[in-house]
């Protein structure tokens, strides 16, 4: 069996991948290791946040003694896109709040969500054009390889998920701006749609289909 390490100790983006790949990969998080690191994310797009991730933690699990074997590892770097914010929050989605302040971290959900549907209150509804979009970065785990083999030997897959924001939070499931997406061809949030919906239509879903057949032990 493949063991991948998730780059994230996010509940919701484990259940949600777990729910994609199914039961041919064994899933170990950030919660299962005895030491954790916080990769400095500066790339400008969500492929390079991706790469910078999976390759931090690919190097520092080869470097931790005492971890079953590890096969490789994904890191997730995701966002929303809003086409009448020229592609805003972005890169930036999980602290978007915080930009404004300065305080460092990821912005609690309830403070982003107040400021997108502040600066779309004008904005009419046929215009609230967004997505969710996703790159998923695997690198492989490999004694003694340096950074710059990783990076080489690291793959990427995206998928996006098209739809519009409406103008209150609506559902109690989810996370992030999921109470405030509709996606295409709905009339209900990811929030009230519900897990089952959510992970068979997401951006995160869409490029997991393109990660399964990457999920081969690295020789």
């Amino acid at each position: 069996m493949t063991t991948c390490f998730l780059a994230t100790g996010n509940a919701h983006k484990v259940a949600e991948i777990r729910d994609n790949l199914g039961p041919g990969v064994h899933l170990l998080s950030t919660r299962d290791v005895p030491s954790g690191i916080e990769p400095n994310e500066t790339g400008a797009t969500f492929e390079a946040n991706a790469r910078i991730k999976a390759v931090a933690w690919a190097l520092h699990l080869a470097r931790t003694p005492g971890l079953p074997t590890i096969h490789w590892v994904l890191a997730d770097d995701s966002g929303l896109e809003v086409d009448a914010l020229d592609g805003a929050p972005g890169v930036h989605s999980a602290r978007f709040a915080a930009r404004e302040t300065g305080r460092p971290g990821n912005s609690p959900d309830g403070e982003n969500n107040a400021k997108l549907l502040r600066l779309l209150d004008a904005i009419p509804d046929e215009r609230r054009i967004a997505r969710f979009r996703c790159v998923l970065a695997l690198s492989p785990v490999i004694a003694g390889a340096p950074e710059n083999e990783l990076m080489a030997r690291t793959r990427c897959v995206g998928g996006a998920c098209e739809g519009r924001i409406t103008r209150s939070a609506a559902g109690g499931h989810g996370f992030g701006y999921d109470p405030l997406f509709v996606p295409e061809g709905y009339t209900e949030s990811f929030a009230q749609l519900g897990e089952h919906i959510k992970n068979s239509i997401s951006h995160r879903a869409r490029a997991l289909v393109q990660l399964r057949e990457l999920l081969t032990p690295p020789h």
